[in-house]
């Protein structure tokens, strides 16, 4: 079936029709579905659809028998309404840009950003991203802390990714090693890495964190309030937080990669439970810290008595110490 008039607007059956029609203008209905091998009912719907696209006129002789427009005149017709309806689109379209600087303007004759903006709220923190992201230019540095992901974490997350790599901007993702865990995360991950962007993971993150451009930071207003956040702006202490993204994606791991173990066995997720331990943080603590659950802290912990050859936390602080573990 020819579908060359389809941008007119024509089903592929009033097509046919036209253009049987425009080869025997004097064709009676019932000899058009003859020979197009139609029912009636197909030929009287295709009639009906030239008709109301004046691609049918009445016969000077018989105003009984309708003949085609000739395309010189009908389709030239109906490319002309097109023109005519791209043209009005194109104002309407200029018309919701001059509103759209209009709205912009006004938004920041009445908005001061100072150098910390609080945001309360998970809509609040939600649209600040949004606004953030639609204004980015080079790059996106997040630190992403809590282990696996929630489904809504990551179907709120993935627009606004998928825009931002779409624009070709430089996205750098930091997990938690604990991520490698959990599926429905690592499929999100590569499914970043698969339009440009690049994920890692480490043992413990210090925050959640997302610096845009290098000039503009996203932080926790308070560690315990996962609603509340606060936005910082100014060369110092932003400049601070790009080094400590740096310095922890430096040591992270590319999450294709495999993490290692040191010579004794311990990885660094290990390593990091030491330190957490070494500062008095609970079994609670170092899990949330790590992104896992109290049942794998208590598991690691076992696996570390192990390898040091400790029979209790105390003696496996102790040797971690010898070890040259703490610093």
């Amino acid at each position: 079936m020819q579908t060359v008039l389809r941008a007119f607007g024509l089903t592929g059956t009033a097509e046919r029709v036209y253009l049987a029609l425009l080869r025997g203008p004097a064709l009676a209905r019932n000899n058009v579905a003859a020979e197009l091998g139609l029912s009636e009912i197909e030929v009287a719907t295709a009639y009906d659809e030239l008709a109301r696209l004046s691609l049918l006129r009445s016969s000077w002789e018989d105003p009984l028998l309708l003949r085609p427009v000739i395309p010189e005149l009908g389709l030239k017709a109906l490319l002309a309404r097109k023109q005519a309806e791209l043209e009005a689109h194109r104002h309407e379209l200029e018309q919701c840009q001059a509103a759209f600087e209009v709205v912009l303007a006004e938004r920041a004759s009445t908005r001061r950003y100072t150098q910390a903006e609080d945001l309360v709220g998970v809509d609040a923190i939600r649209d600040r991203l949004a606004e953030l992201g639609a204004r980015t230019r080079s790059q996106v540095l997040a630190f992403i802390p809590g282990g696996g992901q929630s489904e809504a974490a990551r179907e709120a997350s993935r627009p606004l990714d998928e825009e931002l790599l779409g624009r070709g901007v430089d996205v750098r993702t930091t997990f938690l090693d604990s991520v490698r865990n959990h599926r429905p995360t690592t499929e999100y991950a590569r499914w970043l890495t698969e339009r440009g962007g690049q994920v890692r993971t480490v043992p413990e993150l210090p925050m959640r964190l997302i610096i845009v451009d290098r000039e503009v930071a996203l932080l926790p207003l308070d560690p315990d309030r996962p609603d509340a956040a606060t936005v910082v702006q100014g060369k110092g202490v932003v400049a601070a937080m790009c080094k400590l993204f740096d310095l922890v994606w430096a040591g992270a791991a590319p999450l294709g990669d495999s993490r290692s173990r040191d010579v004794s066995g311990m990885s660094s997720q290990h390593l990091a439970l030491v330190r957490l331990l070494e500062q008095g943080e609970t079994d609670l603590v170092a899990a949330r810290k790590l992104g896992v659950s109290e049942r794998t802290v208590r598991r690691l912990i076992s696996e570390l008595m192990d390898l040091l050859g400790a029979r209790s936390r105390f003696q496996a602080g102790a040797r971690a110490v010898d070890g040259g573990w703490l610093r």
